[in-house]
């Protein structure tokens, strides 16, 4: 398993980095305390963690790289590969599972030719599934960034990502 992780955070070369941290010197005094504060810092800038960055964070706290990468990995709120502009979550619950979220899984994964955690190649969207939203009475439940959407059909789905990519492609030309 960890030498999986160590694969999943390997990265080409980032040269943001090296700024972003001059900036994070100014806002942390780099104790082991405030090692979850940095790691939340660098993903909410940066879209996931680098491994560059959780190296930086080691020489920064005087932590271990085995510690920030273990805090790193225990927690799920944490990412290691860049995210798609647009997050699609499907929950899997009870509930949204007997509705057929496993159909409506499928369906986004082979329209999008992306598994859950991947990025699509153009970065617009990235596949998550979740156990549980709480909303069990509009199952099956899709969330995009944060517009939840109940009672969703497959057609409905695929309907909702061709608008988003013809918004997005919109906005770009």
């Amino acid at each position: 398993m960890e030498q999986a992780v160590c694969q999943e955070l390997s990265v080409e070369s980032m040269p943001e980095i090296e700024g972003f941290f001059n900036e994070m010197r100014k806002t942390f005094k780099g104790s082991a305390d405030e090692l979850i504060p940095m790691l939340q810092r660098v993903q909410r800038e940066l879209g996931f963690l680098p491994e560059q960055a959780l190296l930086e964070i080691a020489r920064l706290t005087g932590l271990s790289t085995a510690r920030v990468f273990g805090t790193a990995t225990f927690y799920a709120q944490f990412r290691f590969q860049p995210v798609g502009k647009n997050i699609i979550r499907v929950c899997r619950g009870t509930a949204c599972h007997v509705k057929g979220s496993n159909r409506l899984l499928e369906t986004i994964e082979e329209h999008l030719q992306v598994t859950p955690g991947q990025m699509t190649p153009d970065g617009l969207f990235t596949i998550e599934t979740v156990a549980c939203f709480g909303s069990c009475a509009l199952a099956p439940i899709m969330v995009v960034n944060d517009s939840v959407y109940g009672s969703v059909t497959r057609s409905g789905a695929l309907k909702l990502l061709n608008e988003i990519r013809v918004r997005e492609a919109g906005l770009l030309g």
